[in-house]
């Protein structure tokens, strides 16, 4: 047994992969990899990794395609997703089909670590550690903030890790009135990034847990400004 976290590097570009899976070494990871998305598919049925580091760009099996089908069976797994340049509308994309984070190439491999980091660390939260209500209740939504959990009546919801992390920040603070950089720093961490980053998971979340996500009664938008949650009565 190991406390080293696994990742599951996917990158059919060598150089890439090498320079990625050195820093990742260097940080206490261990390494697995995979050069198409085939490969990293049948790496995750084999033995399921802590993180995934997910080119956008792959042979015989695209990104988007395998971000969408970890996530079909496995929405707490991390993933971060690696894109090129000028590929805004795929990033968004695939940040809507559940990737965790991303990382622009030409990135920094310090910056994709910390993000890496960042991302595993908020997976792994120790329950209670955000102190203050454990379980918030809005009708027949539930959020266990401790055990990292959500229903909707009796269904539990499949958020990804990001997803958790912005409801739980929310429901926590009803009536306040966030912008999206403030959401960025204060939920991830992030004091950079591209805001649309919160556009997409509020989106996805409105999908969730509102009743009609194109007439939303949670998740208010604040036009000009950002977000509001609204109306949840705490346990």
């Amino acid at each position: 047994m190991t406390d080293q976290p696994l990742a599951l590097v996917v990158d059919d570009d060598v150089t890439v992969r090498d320079v990625v899976t050195r820093y990742l070494d260097r940080a206490g990871y261990r390494i697995e990899v995979a050069g198409d998305g085939e490969q990293a598919l049948r790496a995750v049925a084999g033995r399921v990794p802590d993180v995934v580091i997910l080119d956008l760009m792959l042979p015989r099996l695209g990104g988007l395609e395998v971000c969408r089908r970890l996530r079909r069976e496995r929405t707490d797994l991390p993933i971060v997703m690696l894109t090129a340049l000028g590929e805004e509308e795929d990033r968004v994309l695939g940040l809507e089909l559940g990737a965790d984070d991303y990382v622009t190439k030409p990135f920094s491999p310090r910056e994709l670590v910390l993000r890496v980091a960042s991302v595993l660390r908020r997976s792994r939260e120790l329950p209670g550690r955000e102190g203050g209500n454990a379980l918030v209740v809005d009708g027949d939504l539930s959020v266990d903030v401790a055990g990292r959990r959500a229903s909707l009546g009796e269904r539990p919801l499949a958020l990804t890790v990001r997803e958790f992390d912005l409801l739980a920040f929310l429901v926590r603070r009803p009536g306040q009135v966030f912008t999206r950089a403030e959401l960025l720093e204060q939920v991830w961490g992030w004091n950079f990034g591209d805001q649309s980053t919160v556009t997409v998971h509020v989106r996805r979340l409105r999908e969730k847990i509102e009743t009609d996500p194109t007439k939303p009664t949670r998740i208010a938008t604040v036009w000009g400004v950002g977000y509001r949650y609204d109306g949840n009565t705490p346990a």
